[in-house]
């Protein structure tokens, strides 16, 4: 068995040059073949790359789809994200406890199951959802729960879970998925038609600077949430020292509420592999990588089959459309389950073969990116506006939006609401138009933009969704009247504290002092004095963390504090004996009355 597992191990290095920087493609391999990367295949893959043992375990260490203790031979992982939460995803997880016999983190005896918890999988717009190792199950319910464990235990397929297929390219044979993209909305960027090939020929009829001025006039800013300028980086990264450059596509949308990119790979890769030739052309790039989330594993065979064709079309590969010394191709990279590699510093880590770690700047990508070299890394939505930009003009982008913020944006919307889904809609409409387009009558309170962004309420509702008002990356989580602000930015704490990757201590410490602190005050036990605590510390972790994830991290605290300060102050009270209420004196003295054998004299009820 153990010489097996070695030639295995070896053969898939091997597929993948038995080059370190493709770690993430190996141990994932490993991984989906024996269930686990156990401590000889760690081995046998750091003598197969020339890495260390310490190496390899770090990576499979840091990813939550890796392990090196063995998984069952179906792994389900259940959403627990907010939205799933509020669509029932309790009485879910019961049924699945009670017809495996186990609990969360926990494996069947036969090693048939394993049950997991998952922070979001993209589905916040079906909740409750699943993923049964690449399978996802939307709309899940008690019953559909207790179908699920039966049917896998009686036929072992997987794919007799799907008792229908999604809308559009969701039933395409490649991807064989439930899913529904739930487009409601589409607009004349993102989902129009677009020939293949059209923008690239318009752009090679261009020089590189000519581009990139056009992409530059159009104002395109990111659609990842920081909004930075797309022109301006581009220009950066041409300007680069060194020949060779790369462009990579984040494609790692893994904040809760957060789906859009989901419905444009789905339904619009070519639009997106446009955008990213057409950088490839203006910064001078060869090498193109997607960073492919891993809970949207479903969808890569497929993608795999657009981007075939593209290179038998001649739009990838070696002088592309005719065009001498204009070679580019792309790959994907498949992420395994970490939160934090949708900071561009930490994927960048992640597609090298490396723990999602981020990293300091300066040296921005944009210097030393990717293999240290010259690096643009944009957002799935950035590429395709890119290819509409080329193919109609940046007078005609540019038209579209406000002032600051041209163009249209999708958004992700789910919660409270008749009509959740994908939106694509121009900048610069308000709140209170979006929530009337999603059937949201009830409407409390909206975190735009994700936990990182802000939790608004109905006093804010006139605001514009723009760079220059509330920006978001995509997301709106829609909570009526009997949600409480507080437990809403309490969940989001807890997701913040899972997926700090702990380098920092601001973030990696202050994110768990101000969730149990928000844990006091929910409880009771909180004074007047606490808000300051929070606002004070709030304020430290997002300027003394290292990264984008801490830097908005304590975002769930600060605005709800902000816009619904009077849901706190119904909960805190005076201190008027100057005792702590967090403190339970019997609780501190239980351990010492054990070994005593008796019960405190001096603290007796």
């Amino acid at each position: 068995m153990a010489e097996n597992l070695e030639r295995d191990v070896k053969q898939i290095c091997s597929r993948n040059g038995n080059d370190r920087t493709r770690m993430m493609d190996i141990v994932r391999e490993v991984q989906d073949r024996f269930g686990q990367v156990s401590g000889q295949a760690m081995n046998t893959i750091a003598q197969a790359v020339n890495s260390h043992r310490v190496e390899v375990e770090s990576v499979v260490s840091f990813y939550s789809f890796l392990s090196e203790e063995p998984k069952g031979k179906f792994v389900i992982r259940l959403c627990n994200d907010i939205i799933d939460k509020m669509q029932g995803v309790e009485k879910v997880a019961e049924a699945f406890r009670e017809e495996l016999g186990i609990d969360f983190g926990e494996s069947t005896s036969d090693g048939k199951f394993t049950l997991e918890w998952t922070p979001c999988i993209g589905m916040c717009d079906q909740a409750p959802a699943a993923l049964v190792n690449n399978k996802v199950l939307t709309r899940l319910s008690s019953d559909s729960a207790r179908e699920i464990v039966q049917s896998l235990k009686q036929n072992e397929d997987e794919n007799r879970l799907l008792h229908m297929l999604g809308d559009g390219n969701n039933a395409d044979p490649l991807v064989n998925s439930m899913v529904n993209n739930n487009i409601r909305e589409r607009g004349p960027v993102i989902f129009a038609d677009l020939k293949h090939g059209t923008a690239i020929h318009k752009a090679l009829s261009m020089s590189a600077v000519e581009v990139i001025k056009d992409v530059k006039t159009a104002r395109l800013r990111g659609r990842g949430g920081a909004g930075f300028p797309t022109g301006m980086k581009w220009e950066f990264t041409r300007a680069a020292s060194g020949s060779e450059k790369v462009v990579i596509c984040n494609a790692d949308e893994g904040e809760p509420g957060t789906f859009k990119d989901r419905t444009i790979l789905t339904e619009k890769p070519d639009l997106l592999f446009e955008g990213m030739t057409i950088a490839g052309y203006a910064i001078g790039a060869g090498t193109g990588v997607v960073y492919l989330r891993g809970e949207y594993a479903y969808l890569r065979p497929f993608l795999e089959s657009v981007l075939a064709e593209r290179r038998n079309k001649n739009l990838l590969g070696v002088s592309i459309l005719g065009k001498t010394g204009f070679d580019f191709d792309i790959r994907i990279q498949m992420g395994a389950g970490a939160y934090v590699c949708g900071e561009e510093t930490a994927l960048i880590s992640s597609c090298e073969g490396l723990r999602g770690d981020p990293r300091n700047r300066p040296p921005f990508p944009a210097q030393k990116g990717y293999l240290t070299l010259p690096t643009s890394v944009n957002n799935v939505e950035t590429f395709c506006c890119v290819a509409r930009i080329l193919d109609k003009g940046a007078g005609w982008f540019a038209e579209m939006g406000s002032k600051g913020s041209t163009g249209t944006k999708l958004l992700s919307i789910s919660g409270d609401c008749t009509r959740p889904g994908v939106y694509e809609l121009e900048f610069g409409i308000t709140v209170s138009d979006l929530l009337e387009k999603a059937g949201a009558e009830d409407a409390y309170a909206v975190q735009v933009g994700g936990p990182s962004g802000q939790l608004i309420g109905e006093a804010d509702f006139h605001r514009k969704i723009c760079y220059d008002d509330v920006a978001t990356g995509g997301a709106v989580m829609i909570f009526n009247k009997d949600r409480n602000p507080l437990e809403i930015a309490h969940e989001f704490m807890e997701f913040f504290c899972e997926e700090s990757c702990g380098y920092c201590t601001p973030c990696r410490v202050g994110n768990e002092l101000l969730k149990q602190r928000l844990e006091a005050i929910i409880a009771g036990k909180g004074t007047p004095e606490d808000l300051d605590y929070l606002e004070q510390l709030g304020k430290t972790v997002a300027v003394a963390s290292r990264c984008g994830l801490g830097q908005t991290s304590s975002n769930p605290v600060r605005t709800s504090l902000k816009n619904f300060r009077g849901e706190y102050e119904k909960l805190v009270r005076e201190n008027k004996d100057g005792m702590q209420r967090t403190f339970d004196i019997h609780k501190a003295l239980a351990a010492g009355e054990d070994l005593q054998g008796r019960k405190s004299v001096i603290y007796a009820d």
